[in-house]
C-alpha cells in the first residue's frame, strides 16, 4: 500500500545551517550551497528521501528569514480576522508590492502553506533577539506544526538552556538539539520520531523511512568493514621476489610494493568515501610510512608456527621469549643474540617440509619482500579510524576528515585471519597468478568480523598491562 508523502519546510533566520541540515538529512554531500555569508540560500529546493521503491519524505531547503520585524509590523495592519493566521499570510502572498519588498519571507510563507510541518532551525549560538522571536511568530500564522532545531550546540559559545527557555515562553516546546555537521543515525531517528508524533497519518510513512534507514545504515557498515578486511588480505599477502646479489632490483621491488600498497589503500579510501556518500575532495590524503625493515613472520605467533610445522607445545621451550626473530637464511629461530633456542632443534625437518619453498629460494639466491605487522596494523587503524569519523560525519560539515597518523589498534596482535593471509600469498589479488577466491572469501569474512568488534571500541583504547600507554604501537612501520 502506498504510503502518503511527507512534505517538510526547512526554515529559519539567515545562515543557521538550514542547507547543512537537509544534506545531512539527506546525505547528500553536493546539495545546495554552503558558504559564511548569509543570504546564500536564494531559490526554494527540493529533495526526497525514501526507498527504492517509493518517495516517503520531501525536504524543503528555503531562503533565510532577513526582515521579520517590518515583517509582523505588515501583517498585522492587514484587515481580517486577528485569529486567522493563514487568511492573513494568503492577502499578504496577493499583494505584489508586499511580496516584491518582503521577497525572501514571501517565499518561505507560500512554502510554509503548501507543507505539513516545518523545522525552524537556530543558531544556538547567537543572542535570543527580538526578531527571532518575531520570525516564530510569522511562521506560526502559516498554521502548521514547527519542530526547533538547535544547530551548533556543542559549539563553546552555545546558549542553548537561553534558547530553551525562549522557546519555552512562546509556547514552542518541540525541541530538538542536532548539530547539522555531525552524523548521528540515533538523533536523526529522534528527529523523524518527533515529527511523526506531530502529525496525524504519517506515522507510517516516518515508520517506513526510520527503518529503511537504519537497515541502510547497517547495510553500508558491513559493506564498509568488508572493503577495509579485502585491502587488509590483499596487503598481508603482498610478496616479491629479488636476487639477493641484486640491490638495483630489490629496491625496484621495494618502490613496487610501496605502490600498490598505497594505491590498494586510496582504492579502500574512495570505497568507504562512495559509501557514506562523500568524495575525494573530503578526505586529506597522507603518505602511508613505509620503510625498509625485518622479515614480518612473527615466530612466536601460533598461526605462523603452525604454518611451519611446529607444535608450539612440543617445540618451543621455556628459552623462547619475545625476542625471538625467524632466520629465513636458515630456517631456524634464534634469539637476539644469535643463540639457538633448544626447543626448536627438533623441529629442524617439519620448518623444512613446511617453509622448503622458501629455503630453496634462499638456496637459489632468491629473497622475499613483503609489508610488516606494524604497517599493516597502521594500515588497519587508518581505514578503522576514517570509518568511524563517517559514521559521525554531517554532510554539511566544511571540514576534510583526516587519516591517523600513528596506529592505535589496541590489539596486541593481528587478528588470526589476517595473520593467516601474510602466509598465503595466493589470496592477495595483488599478486601474480590467480587468487584463491574460496579462502581469501573465508579469511576476509573472519577479518570483518574482527573489525566489527574493534569499531565498537574505537573511542576507549584499552590501556596496555604495562601501563605505558593506551594500546599504541611501538613498531615501526615497514615493507620487508
Amino acid at each position: 500500500m502506498s504510503l502518503p508523502l511527507l512534505r517538510v519546510a526547512v526554515v529559519g533566520h539567515t545562515n543557521t545551517g538550514k542547507t547543512s541540515l537537509v544534506r545531512t538529512l539527506s546525505h547528500q554531500r553536493q546539495f545546495g550551497t554552503v558558504a559564511d555569508r548569509g543570504g546564500t540560500t536564494r531559490q526554494i529546493s527540493a529533495i526526497r528521501l525514501g526507498t527504492a521503491a517509493e518517495p516517503l519524505v520531501e525536504l524543503y531547503d528555503s531562503p533565510g528569514l532577513e526582515n521579520a520585524p517590518q515583517l509582523i509590523e505588515t501583517l498585522e495592519e492587514l484587515p481580517g480576522q486577528r485569529h486567522d493566521g493563514p487568511e492573513r499570510i494568503e492577502q499578504f502572498l496577493a499583494d505584489p508590492e508586499l511580496v516584491r519588498r518582503f521577497d525572501q519571507e514571501a517565499r518561505v510563507l507560500e512554502l510554509m502553506l503548501a507543507v505539513e510541518v516545518a523545522l525552524y532551525v537556530i543558531d544556538v549560538r547567537e543572542p535570543v533577539l527580538e526578531k527571532y522571536l518575531d520570525e516564530l511568530a510569522i511562521l506560526a500564522l502559516g498554521g502548521r506544526p514547527l519542530l526547533a532545531v538547535m544547530n551548533f550546540t556543542a559549539s563553546s559559545d552555545s546558549r542553548e538552556q537561553e534558547w530553551r527557555s525562549a522557546l519555552a515562553r512562546v509556547q514552542l516546546h518541540t525541541v530538538l538539539a542536532f548539530d547539522a555537521a555531525v552524523r548521528d543515525p540515533m538523533t536523526e531517528r529522534r528527529l523523524f520520531e518527533k515529527l511523526g508524533s506531530m502529525l496525524d497519518g504519517f506515522g507510517p510513512t516516518l515508520a517506513r523511512w526510520t527503518d529503511h534507514r537504519q537497515a541502510e545504515e547497517k547495510e553500508r557498515q558491513s559493506g564498509a568493514l568488508q572493503a577495509i578486511a579485502e585491502m587488509l588480505i590483499d596487503t598481508a599477502g603482498l610478496r616479491r621476489e629479488y636476487a639477493l646479489t641484486a640491490e638495483a632490483e630489490r629496491a625496484l621491488q621495494l618502490d613496487e610494493i610501496r605502490c600498490l600498497t598505497r594505491q590498494r589503500e586510496q582504492a579502500c579510501v574512495e570505497s568507504l568515501l562512495a559509501l557514506y556518500r562523500f568524495g575525494r575532495d573530503d578526505y586529506r590524503d597522507a603518505e602511508l610510512p613505509l620503510v625498509d625493515g625485518q622479515w614480518p613472520d612473527a615466530p612466536l605467533d601460533p598461526h605462523t608456527l603452525a604454518h611451519y610445522g611446529i607444535r608450539t607445545s612440543r617445540h618451543i621451550g621455556a628459552g623462547a621469549g619475545i625476542g625471538a626473530v625467524f632466520d629465513v637464511a636458515t630456517g631456524g629461530l634464534s634469539l637476539g643474540a644469535g643463540t639457538v633456542v633448544g626447543g626448536a632443534i627438533g623441529a629442524g625437518a617439519g620448518i623444512v617440509r613446511s617453509a622448503g619453498e622458501r629455503l630453496i629460494e634462499r638456496a637459489r639466491g632468491r629473497g622475499r619482500l613483503g609489508v610488516d605487522d606494524a604497517a599493516l596494523r597502521l594500515l588497519a587503524w587508518r581505514q578503522l579510524s576514517l570509518l568511524g569519523q563517517l559514521i559521525k560525519r554531517g554532510h554539511g560539515s566544511p571540514d576534510p576528515l583526516t587519516p591517523a597518523a600513528e596506529s592505535r589498534w589496541t590489539r596486541e596482535r593481528l587478528p588470526g585471519a589476517l595473520a593467516r593471509a601474510r602466509l598465503h600469498p595466493s589470496w592477495s589479488a595483488l599478486n601474480d597468478g590467480p587468487v584463491d577466491e574460496p579462502g581469501r572469501r573465508t579469511a576476509s569474512t573472519r577479518l570483518r568480523q574482527a573489525l566489527a568488534q574493534d569499531l565498537t571500541e574505537l573511542d576507549t583504547p584499552t590501556p596496555r598491562k604495562d601501563g605505558a600507554g593506551t594500546g599504541h604501537s611501538n613498531d615501526h612501520s615497514g615493507i620487508v
